[in-house]
């Protein structure tokens, strides 16, 4: 079974990457996640592995974390849920704030996802939520406790970033860094003034 692989980048998309291992090219479907940190075609990449076995095909998904990989695994555990869909969920949010959704049952950020309605992600919440809190460490914990209690300071920033034609989950994310940066006592415009900085800059 494939765990990682080693190669030259020889064509990539949004789907998938094909790395070149001493003259073997393997595809690897991936999330957008992983898209997005990969180098330039004809660079060299480290991917962690997941190989799928079917009785008609072998596929492998490729991830650029850890992180990313362990979390495919268990979102292929929930019922009903395959590796073609967790992909698709991986790449609707970064893979930390799909798992503050799950353990903080924040549905309505989970049904941002396109293709995941409210049964499916009510599914995530039931059957991952215990398994996600078991395994985070302290660091992760008081970060979810924070966003718990300052949830609707965030929230307003995110509307209003929404309103201005941002994604929601690089709304969060800003919202989020800039509540950390500022701290829980800045009022509204300020996280948002910050919040619009740190997006303009990607």
């Amino acid at each position: 079974m494939i765990a990682h692989i080693n190669g030259k980048i020889i064509y990539k998309s949004p789907e998938a990457v094909i790395v070149d291992v001493s003259g073997v090219g393997y595809e690897l479907l991936i999330p957008l996640s992983t898209y997005y940190n990969l180098p330039q075609t004809g660079e060299t990449v480290n991917l962690h592995v997941y190989t799928h076995v079917r009785e008609d095909a072998l596929q492998l998904y490729g991830f650029w974390s850890r992180a990313e990989k362990r979390l495919f695994g268990q979102l292929i555990g929930v019922s009903k849920i395959g590796p073609r869909l967790a992909r698709n969920i991986l790449s609707g949010l970064p893979t930390e704030q799909l798992r503050q959704a799950i353990i903080t049952e924040d549905v309505a950020a989970i049904t941002t996802i396109p293709g995941i309605g409210r049964k499916v992600a009510e599914r995530l919440v039931m059957e991952l939520k215990d398994k996600l809190a078991a395994a985070m460490t302290e660091a992760e914990k008081l970060l979810v406790e924070e966003d718990e209690k300052h949830k609707d300071k965030i929230s307003d920033v995110v509307s209003a970033l929404v309103n201005l034609g941002y994604k929601p989950e690089a709304a969060k994310a800003a919202a989020r860094k800039s509540l950390q940066d500022l701290g829980p006592d800045e009022k509204l415009e300020g996280l948002l003034r910050r919040s619009l900085g740190l997006l303009t800059r990607h």
